[in-house]
């Protein structure tokens, strides 16, 4: 009788269950991801028409905003894939700190290129230019990290932890090798080999797009009808094993996932450390939500306004052309620091 008045005399919207913890969180919710469609397609259109020297509604100024089409596309498929796979990475690690460029990426990139210019020189370097450098690039780097999670997670001793910590290993070994090459480089082969080694979207080519949308895509859509069980990974891996969810096989297929999107992202425009990390943080934050299938548009729509912004102010205010890297590193480093210090450990 007590509870039964107890339950009668709560107030009926008082009493809610779903994605958000209140009905206040889900209108934060709806604003904050409307406001992000329109800054994404004001920035957007702005790349298209600022600077444009024809008058708006011309056929020349469609001659021009076309040709910057690809730029816009690029973007967008580095913010979907970098946001997808950190979100992603981070739910099957159950740690928001870490990010896929702890597995090696990176530094497996700067190897490759460093490699081809050591090897082959320069010529060999433009002789590798186009669908087929892309591609193999690709292919190694997916193949480094299933050999590496296959090895680690499927053994007696599998462990997520150790698989990280050997990635970083892996890491830190690949950047030594491809420093000790660089110093063997002529000043002309490192002056061009230096400037791909920064994230750089005017590195991105025109003929990468009809490979790398698709694989974009597969990946990107695996990991977003995957939601409910990404759902059930982040509350760790003996809840999940309760609930009924493979834990190891789940995170295999994440990681793999994740792999092919860090891959894309990275051979498309390079090395880009902190970005996945910010976007995912500032998620979090507007998102207030653990539904995947809320993250991951709130993760992308950022990432896009990020990148857009970036290279608004480096191509406008500093003329460096394409170089977002240098702002995104700077802010993601510093949001980095800011999360340490709040947290008091990684």
């Amino acid at each position: 009788m007590i509870l039964e008045n107890a339950v009668e005399s709560t107030p009926r919207d008082s009493r809610h269950s779903g994605s958000f913890g209140s009905r206040a969180s889900r209108r934060r919710y709806i604003i904050v991801l409307l406001l992000l469609i329109v800054i994404s397609c004001g920035f957007g259109f702005g790349l298209l028409a600022w600077g444009n020297p024809m008058d708006f509604g011309t056929d020349g100024f469609w001659i021009i905003a076309k040709g910057r089409i690809s730029l816009v596309v690029t973007m967008l498929v580095v913010a979907i894939a970098q946001a997808t796979a950190t979100v992603s990475f981070q739910t099957a690690a159950n740690n928001r700190i870490v990010t896929p460029s702890i597995m090696g990426f990176e530094s497996l990139y700067r190897a490759i290129q460093t490699s081809t210019v050591y090897f082959f020189g320069l010529a060999g370097l433009l002789a590798l230019q186009g669908t087929w450098e892309f591609l193999i690039q690709v292919a190694l780097m997916v193949g480094f990290s299933v050999a590496l999670y296959s090895w680690l997670l499927s053994g007696k001793y599998g462990n997520l932890q150790i698989m990280l910590l050997v990635g970083i290993v892996i890491g830190g070994g690949l950047g030594s090798i491809s420093t000790f090459m660089q110093r063997l480089l002529t000043p002309s082969e490192f002056d061009v080999l230096a400037a791909r080694m920064m994230g750089n979207l005017g590195n991105a080519k025109v003929e990468y797009l009809p490979v790398a949308i698709p694989l974009m895509i597969i990946a990107a859509l695996a990991l977003m009808l995957n939601t409910q069980r990404l759902n059930v990974l982040s509350l760790g891996r003996e809840t999940a094993t309760n609930l009924g969810v493979d834990h190891k096989r789940e995170v295999i297929r994440v990681l793999f996932f994740v792999s092919i999107l860090m891959a894309i992202s990275t051979a498309l425009v390079g090395p880009m450390t902190f970005f996945g990390f910010l976007v995912a943080t500032l998620a979090y934050q507007f998102a207030d939500t653990y539904d995947h299938k809320l993250i991951f548009p709130m993760a992308i729509l950022i990432g896009f306004c990020v990148l857009t912004a970036a290279y608004f102010i480096m191509r406008h205010v500093f003329y460096a052309y394409g170089m977002v890297s240098i702002i995104i590193e700077l802010i993601g480093g510093s949001v980095f620091l800011i999360v340490i210090l709040r947290k008091g450990r990684l």
